[in-house]
């Protein structure tokens, strides 16, 4: 059986700091960024709580090469790529919630 998958782009309250991150079930994991879940954690230290980019995916292999993708890139081009769907980079923690 095939799994989908989730990569997914965390910030902080200033929005200074980008964290790219992949997930096969993308509620679960943002609920254990914002509750710190991961002590010592890039996304802990930089307390990056808020989320404001997501794709999903049919396969988690489809996703984990997405992720490796877009971290390669520069931060220029993943600031534009969050602000394509997301232009006031904006906590979508509110329509990943209902899901």
């Amino acid at each position: 059986m095939e799994h989908g998958g989730s990569v997914y782009i965390m910030t902080n309250r200033l929005r200074t700091v980008v964290y790219i991150g992949v997930t096969s079930d993308l509620r679960t994991r943002i609920i254990q960024h914002k509750d710190h879940y991961f002590k010592e954690s890039f996304t802990d230290r930089y307390n990056c709580s808020i989320c404001v980019y997501y794709e999903n995916f049919g396969r988690i292999e489809e996703a984990i090469s997405r992720e490796k993708e877009i971290k390669k890139w520069s931060r220029k081009k993943k600031d534009e790529l969050i602000s394509v769907m997301n232009p006031n980079w904006i906590d979508l923690w509110e329509e990943i919630e209902k899901w």
